[in-house]
């Protein structure tokens, strides 16, 4: 099976970005963009040696647990639907041609 590579580009902006690419060929994560060749080398150096040791931080389990559950309305409570008027139905006008005038014989 082929290995991971991170691979190097230019972006429209001719920015610096990587993408790293699993053995499979599929993207699974793309930096930003960095003005120089040797500064897109650092970031990928970065995440080589950070990524083995990082942890998971899902803050969304945090966001979930300050919100206030919903309760559920009983029907009673619930407003009333509003009622719409029923909308008339649009009427086309009938587009006009002009008459074509026969063309003189030359």
């Amino acid at each position: 099976m082929p290995t991971p590579k991170f691979e190097i580009y230019k972006d429209k902006g001719s920015k610096f970005r990587f993408r790293l690419k699993a053995g499979n060929g599929e993207i699974i994560a793309v930096g930003e963009s960095y003005p120089e060749k040797k500064s897109v080398l650092k970031g990928i150096a970065s995440i080589q040696k950070n990524a083995p040791i990082a942890k998971i931080e899902d803050t969304t389990i945090e966001a979930e647990a300050k919100k206030p559950a919903k309760e559920k309305k009983s029907a009673a409570e619930k407003p009333a639907a509003k009622k719409t008027a029923a909308k008339k139905p649009a009427v086309k006008k009938a587009a006009t041609k002009k008459s074509a005038e026969p063309k003189p014989a030359e």
